[in-house]
């Protein structure tokens, strides 16, 4: 995927759903997957021409796990001319070696996100753009299917009363397929997840199931995402939205 083809897929999104206005400071959660290096360079393009003026600051927790180097995020960051901050925390020491616990990624989010917020806020950012693309969307719901029982998925713009924070989802109508090919093509520095829990996860499993759905019933993903945009879902916006992207 080229930057014009990212940069129109994101402005898509945000106009939708008026993720933006006139100045914002917006956090960008960087883990240092593909996803969160994506949207940094999304919106650091974005700023160049959207007619609205914000700013961005990318913020990184560090887990506390000895074999994350970020060095070459921070030099992206540089490059891009993206001021950067690292969090320090021993979520890692608490969850897998004092709590030992067996479901460690809902205690490690819900701590990950309790340090990325308390950075926000002492930044005076008002939004926080986070990386789920088109397939995080999709397999969200699927996952709100078989576990829960109700058709549910995260939504494109939340406001947080307690945080008084708009979470943002900028590359919702981009593919993982085409996350993939920017990144390789752009050669962005992604760090290796080195948490052990990562791959070994119900997201995981339902991600290689809409895989093979995908593979034995071509075109079905992008029904599914048109369903949940269409589905009038409560946490949702009430917006007039166009037609979402569809390749």
């Amino acid at each position: 995927m080229k930057q014009q083809q990212l940069l129109s897929y994101t402005r898509r999104a945000i106009d939708d759903y008026e993720m933006i206005d006139e100045g914002d400071k917006i956090a960008i959660g960087i883990s240092g997957g593909k996803d969160s290096l994506t949207l940094l360079c999304a919106m650091k393009g974005l700023m160049r021409f959207y007619p609205k003026s914000f700013s961005i600051h990318a913020i990184t927790v560090d887990l506390g796990f000895d074999n994350l180097n970020l060095d070459s995020i921070s030099r992206l960051c540089k490059e891009l001319d993206v001021p950067y901050s690292i969090v320090k925390t021993e979520i890692a020491k608490i969850v897998f070696e004092e709590r030992k616990e067996t479901n460690p990624c809902s205690l490690c989010a819900k701590m990950r996100k309790g340090a990325l917020n308390e950075e926000i806020k002492k930044l005076g950012c008002n939004k926080v753009a986070y990386a789920h693309h088109k397939d995080d969307v999709v397999e969200t719901m699927l996952m709100s299917l078989i576990y829960e029982g109700r058709f549910h998925t995260f939504s494109p713009k939340t406001y947080l009363d307690r945080m008084d924070l708009t979470v943002i989802r900028p590359l919702m109508y981009v593919n993982e397929i085409d996350v993939l090919g920017y990144v390789k093509q752009n050669r962005l520095p992604v760090a290796k997840s080195p948490c052990p829990a990562d791959g070994h996860t119900k997201r995981e499993y339902v991600k290689q199931l809409l895989k093979q759905l995908v593979k034995e019933n071509p075109g079905v993903k992008e029904r599914m995402f048109t369903a949940i945009i269409n589905g009038n879902m409560k946490s949702w916006p009430d917006t007039n939205r166009r037609k979402p992207c569809e390749k």
